[in-house]
């Protein structure tokens, strides 16, 4: 019962770390005696996400023995819930976080369920932003004042928090350090957007075991930015990767 939130795209050269451990999660998962089925779920901005699909399936596949079950999210086409039917993890790719919302919203209690009950999760930079019960899904500004570039913006003037996929207690920021993102998770938690925030950097998770629990390790070279409502404050505490 693992949730591995990761705070960029898919590298298994950079950070084989993350593919690693959420095979032996899935392998620990698997009932005995049938085939281990994993449901990829991607979204191509260029309409063609079988490229994507591959990108995530291919280092699984080289450390698992497993079928995939790939998910197209489409704009018009959002993801079917029966789809995730049966599968013994979840991978949900990288790309444009609204996109990755609007296409997975209508699957989220199914998503929830099989998490629930064991089946691993793991989302690369949209699929750990998404994730959350409150999800920040993108923005530059609070309250007219940038908090971030607007590169970073996801499309989205005004920062803006939905509700994600229910998995995790506190929102997600990626592409931390990167990309200067730790303050918009800063800035949500200070304007009282969320009151726990977690932005994770470059070739680095998170990982809650059991599904579920407030507590986290931090996996990977970079680190996890920690921001929390505090007495009235914002209080950021930063955690290194083992």
């Amino acid at each position: 019962m693992s949730i591995f939130l990761a705070g960029a795209g898919p590298d298994p050269l950079g950070f084989p770390d993350v593919f690693d451990q959420f095979a032996d999660a899935v392998r620990r998962h698997a009932a005995p005696g049938r085939a281990v089925r994993i449901a990829v779920a991607v979204h191509h901005r260029g309409g063609s996400p079988e490229e994507l699909i591959e990108t995530c399936s291919a280092p699984l596949q080289a450390r698992l023995d497993c079928g995939i079950v790939a998910i197209p999210l489409r704009g018009d086409k959002p993801a079917d819930p029966a789809a995730f039917d049966g599968v013994d993890g979840v991978v949900v790719g990288g790309g444009l976080t609204p996109a990755y919302w609007e296409g997975l919203l209508p699957a989220a209690a199914a998503i929830s369920r099989l998490v629930a009950a064991g089946s691993p999760y793991l989302g690369f930079s949209a699929g750990a932003m998404v994730a959350p019960n409150r999800a920040l899904i993108g923005g530059h500004r609070i309250n007219g004042v940038d908090v971030c570039g607007e590169e970073c913006s996801e499309g989205l003037e005004a920062v803006e928090i939905r509700q994600g996929l229910g998995l995790v207690p506190f929102a997600v920021d990626v592409h931390a350090a990167q990309a200067g993102t730790v303050s918009r998770a800063v800035g949500a938690v200070a304007a009282g957007q969320v009151d726990w925030a977690v932005a994770i950097d470059e070739n680095t998770a998170v990982v809650l075991e059991p599904a579920g629990a407030n507590g986290y390790r931090v996996i990977g070279s970079g680190n996890a930015w920690d921001i929390r409502n505090a007495g009235g404050g914002t209080v950021v505490s930063i955690r290194a990767g083992a």
